[in-house]
Formats: C-alpha cells, sequence, structure tokens
C-alpha cells in the first residue's frame, strides 16, 4: 500500500470479458477499489448489455461506470488512425489509446491513481503485441503533455511521488510480470508478485481463475467489436466510397439490409420490429421509406436516388411486406408518396451488397 494518505484507487477499462473481470479481481484482492469504465465506442454489441455489464463488475468488487464516446470516436479515431487498421476496419491501436485518454480524464475527477487494462500479451495480433502496447503507451504519453495532467505528474522529474509521463499510470495485471515495472508497482501501491504472467493466446489460466471465482457472469473471448466483422467492415468501406459519412450512417453498418441500387443509391431495410426501431432516426442524407397501409419494415434511401430508383426502392421494400404480388400500395418515400406494386424477393435480393452468408 502507498504512503500517501489517499487510499489507492483504479479506473479499469472494462470491456465485459474475462480478462478484465480478473485484472480488477487482482486489484481488488489487494484492497484497491476499482472503477470499471465501460465505453461505448459505438460498434459494441447489438444488445443492451448493461445488466450483465453490473452484474459482473459487481462480481469483483467493482463499481461499474458506463460513458459514451461513440461520437468523439466517430469524428476523431475511426477515418485517420495514426497506426492504422488490423485486418478489418478496426483501429485497434488508436482504440486502446482514446480510451486511456477518457479513462484518465475520469481518473482525475474521482481522485484515482492509476488505469489498468484486461490486455494480454501476445493475444491479439494487432493491438496486444508488446510493439503495439509500446505504441499505446507512446499516444497516451501525447496525451498526457495535456496540461489537465498537470497536477498528477513531475515532468521534470523532481517530485519522486510521481511519475513523469501519463502512460506510466497504466497497469497490465493479466501480463505485468512480463512487461517493464509500473508506477504504481514501483509506488508499491500495487504488489508486482501478486499480478500474472499470462501472454499468448491460449485461455489455461483465465480459465481456471474462472472455476476457481466460480463467477456467474462472465463472456466468451472472441468478437466484441462489431468493427472485426467483415460485413460491417465492407459497408463502412463501401459507404466511405459512395459519399461523406455521418455519424447517423452507423446504424445502417450494424443493422438491416443492406442494399446498392441500379445507379447507384443505398437502401437499408430493417430485418424485424427491433431494427424497425434502431432505424427510425432523422438522417441528413437518407429518405425514410414508410409502408402506408401494407404492414412491413421501416427502410432508409439516399435523399441523392434517382426517381427510376426511389420507385425501384419502394417496391422493394413492399416486396419485404406481407402483401399481394398483383396489388398496388400507397407507400411515402421522404415527403412524397407513391402507388407502387411490390416486386419479388428473388428481384430484390440482385441489389444486396452483400450474399447472405456474409
Amino acid at each position: 500500500m502507498s504512503n500517501n494518505t489517499k487510499p489507492i484507487s483504479a479506473v479499469a477499462l472494462f470491456s465485459g470479458g474475462l480478462d478484465s473481470m480478473i485484472s480488477m479481481q487482482l486489484l481488488n484482492e489487494q484492497g484497491i477499489k476499482v472503477y470499471a469504465l465501460n465505453f461505448n465506442i459505438g460498434f459494441g454489441s447489438n444488445k443492451d448489455k448493461s445488466e450483465y455489464l453490473y452484474h459482473a463488475a459487481e462480481q469483483v468488487g467493482a463499481e461499474l461506470i458506463q460513458i459514451d464516446i461513440a461520437k468523439h470516436f466517430f469524428s476523431k479515431i475511426l477515418f485517420k488512425p495514426r497506426f492504422g487498421y488490423g485486418r478489418f476496419f478496426n483501429p485497434c491501436i488508436d482504440c486502446h489509446a482514446n480510451m486511456f485518454s477518457h479513462a484518465f480524464a475520469k481518473m482525475l475527477e474521482l481522485g484515482a491513481s492509476f488505469a489498468i487494462s484486461g490486455e494480454v500479451l501476445g493475444q491479439r495480433p494487432k493491438s496486444q503485441r508488446r510493439e503495439a502496447l509500446d505504441q499505446v503507451r507512446q499516444l497516451v504519453r501525447g496525451i498526457g503533455e495535456n496540461p489537465l495532467y498537470d497536477s498528477i505528474l513531475s515532468r521534470d522529474g523532481s517530485d519522486p511521488t510521481k511519475p513523469k509521463t501519463l502512460d506510466e499510470l497504466i497497469l497490465r495485471p493479466m501480463s505485468a510480470k512480463l512487461l517493464p515495472e509500473t508506477f504504481p508497482e514501483k509506488m508499491k501501491w500495487v504488489n508486482r508478485d501478486k499480478l500474472l504472467d499470462v501472454s499468448g493466446r491460449g485461455r489455461q489460466t483465465q480459465l481456471a481463475m474462472l472455476k476457481k471465482y466460480a463467477w456467474k457472469y462472465h463472456e466468451k473471448p472472441g468478437g466484441g467489436c462489431l468493427l472485426t466483422d467483415t460485413a460491417v467492415a465492407l459497408k463502412i468501406k463501401d459507404m466511405v466510397s459512395h459519399r461523406e459519412v455521418v455519424f447517423e450512417d452507423v446504424v445502417l453498418f450494424k443493422v438491416g439490409r443492406y442494399m446498392v441500387l441500379e445507379d447507384g443509391a443505398r437502401l437499408v431495410i430493417a430485418r424485424n420490429e427491433e431494427e424497425n426501431k434502431k432505424l427510425d432516426i432523422t438522417h441528413g442524407k437518407m429518405d425514410k421509406i414508410i409502408p402506408k397501409d401494407a404492414k412491413g419494415p421501416l427502410a432508409l434511401l439516399d435523399k441523392s436516388a434517382t426517381d427510376s430508383e426511389k420507385i425501384l426502392a419502394g417496391r422493394i421494400v413492399l416486396g419485404y411486406c406481407k402483401t399481394d404480388s398483383n396489388q398496388s400500395y400507397n407507400i411515402q418515400i421522404g415527403e412524397k408518396h407513391f402507388s407502387l406494386m411490390p416486386c419479388s424477393r428473388e428481384e430484390a435480393n440482385q441489389y444486396l451488397f452483400l450474399h447472405p452468408s456474409q
């Protein structure tokens, strides 16, 4: 424990996964208060995980704090990552550094002492190589140059009770013994001997600890971020090539049937009632398509669509409604109303951007 009078606490990047849970448990066992920060970047699960996250954090004695950084991530990180993308459209290194940026700001607000994450050395090929961890440190060091952190840093090294740079306050408990000693360890805020030396893609250590603690709430490894989903990545790349991408497009990448019409307009059609709700948004570059006298899906169509594409889009949407193929139906596209006959599913399928198996 520290010589400081204030109790030691930490903020944790909490994905909901087993590695971050174990990391928080290791600190909890050392009497360190942990705030589990779960960041919404806009590309997490399509399902609301709030209840699960609350219980998972509670199991390891941590206090859950959910933080929405989706707009910031979209405008500042997604399309201009300093360290590029992984295999898909995932700017993992810049994303992790961005999360640490928000975590350290929250750390100051909470009066906490340092930040942790559940990263495991060598577990992920893009973001958890030793070089990648060092790149995250490099970005966080730059973030620490903000005067916001003057009070907790001793930039000239004159105060040994404070680190020189912000990245010195990053601790990765899962692989700590394989990494250089961090400031929290040097200051004896954390007992390094009680941290781990896990590396690689194997899960033996994690599964053994899961069995030991008998946690009811835990997630299987892998997945999580939709930016590593092939279909989502391809749709983002397509929209980028088509027109300026705006924040409201995020939902179009995650839900619905994504189509490219004959003159290039993009059409997205909900597949169920839940997707209907998600696509029921005000979008500066898309018009809503609403069946008026048939039960069926909501859709969004590029405002730039030609008149023939609007008619085609209306017919396609009606084809997914409960309709008679030989009857005309009223359908609203933007501010205009049309009376159209539905087209067949076979005809509609030729406009799908991705094969159903993708």
